[in-house]
């Protein structure tokens, strides 16, 4: 999103769980459009809210899986906060080989970025 749109908005990446690392595909299929997320950390909401994050001060919470849709629903429902769920591939499990597992990362990445520019226009970054 940051790639797409710069500074327009305040975003965060969180989940129903924190993941220690980025699975390494992601990494990949992201540096192969100069987006770098080896650095990056995910953090769950609960973190978020014990980190000092007001999630009120979030306008629209992105839910890529059902457990996360539940999730936000969940934590909002006392918050004027939008919920949509965008229903996008998990690419995890996918493929035998690396070039097949590298392909479904790509597939996943692809939809992400179609449904932001659905979503938000055209980039302006």
């Amino acid at each position: 999103m940051k790639k797409l749109y710069g500074q327009r908005a305040y975003i965060q990446s969180a989940g129903v769980h924190n993941d220690i690392e980025i699975d390494g595909f992601a990494i990949a299929v992201s540096s192969e459009m100069g987006v770098e997320l080896s650095r990056h950390r995910s953090r769950s909401f609960d973190e978020m809210i014990e980190w000092g994050d007001d999630l009120s001060g979030f306008d629209l919470i992105v839910a890529l899986s059902p457990a996360s849709q539940r999730a936000a629903l969940e934590l909002t429902r006392y918050a004027h906060i939008d919920v949509e769920y965008w229903p996008i591939m998990d690419p995890t499990g996918l493929g035998e080989s690396r070039e097949t597992k590298l392909q479904a990362y790509r597939q996943t990445r692809d939809q992400i970025l179609k449904r932001l520019q659905e979503r938000f226009g055209p980039p302006t970054a």
